[in-house]
């Protein structure tokens, strides 16, 4: 937040002269009411509102904010043509729903990586069994992973995929569930 004047920053506690080369005192921001800071060319401008950069790039000159892309982007030159690693292969930057599938993948696999064991236990040993909680957990852990992945897939826009990281909440605002993306099973 802070006062403007001609574009530029005006800072309180700090002497600053005008383009008819008056210059003001120091104290200018506390003597002067809004009405002589409006009279003198002061305008005031709030900070932009913060921006979640899990989402967007940042901020153009404007404010506007710079959405991340959601599909991936083959990258080109100036010209429009493909730029290639040292392999000959297109240059790819992976959009938000490659990355949070991709995350989506790893967090599978972390939450069976707990009970793998037990599967390979299984086919060592056929004398062993699992249980009905590891087997049950293992399904929900695998029908989770596609469910959330097909939410990602089928987030239409920045909004909707915006909206599989809101948790849901009641009319009091204490949450319900958990968010989409993070909707999985209680681990065993």
């Amino acid at each position: 937040m802070a006062y403007k004047y001609s574009g530029r920053i005006i800072r309180a506690g700090k002497a600053w002269t005008d383009s008819d080369g008056a210059t003001h005192p120091k104290n200018w921001a506390s003597v002067w009411d809004d009405e002589s800071k409006a009279a003198q060319g002061l305008i005031w401008e709030d900070d932009p509102a913060p921006y979640d950069n899990r989402f967007y790039w940042g901020r153009q000159a404007d404010g506007t904010l710079i959405p991340r892309s959601l599909d991936d982007v083959n990258e080109v030159d100036e010209d429009g043509n493909a730029l290639l690693d040292e392999n000959g292969n297109q240059i790819v930057t992976l959009g938000l729903k490659s990355n949070a599938i991709a995350l989506v993948k790893r967090q599978a696999a972390d939450k069976l990586a707990s009970t793998d064991w037990m599967v390979i236990r299984l086919q060592e040993d056929s004398t062993k069994t699992l249980t009905t909680a590891v087997t049950n957990y293992r399904a929900a852990a695998r029908t989770a992973s596609g469910t959330i992945e097909t939410a990602i897939t089928n987030a239409a826009d920045l909004a909707a995929f915006i909206a599989l990281y809101n948790t849901p909440v009641d009319s009091d605002g204490n949450p319900t569930g958990n968010a989409p993306i993070n909707d999985w099973p209680d681990e065993i």
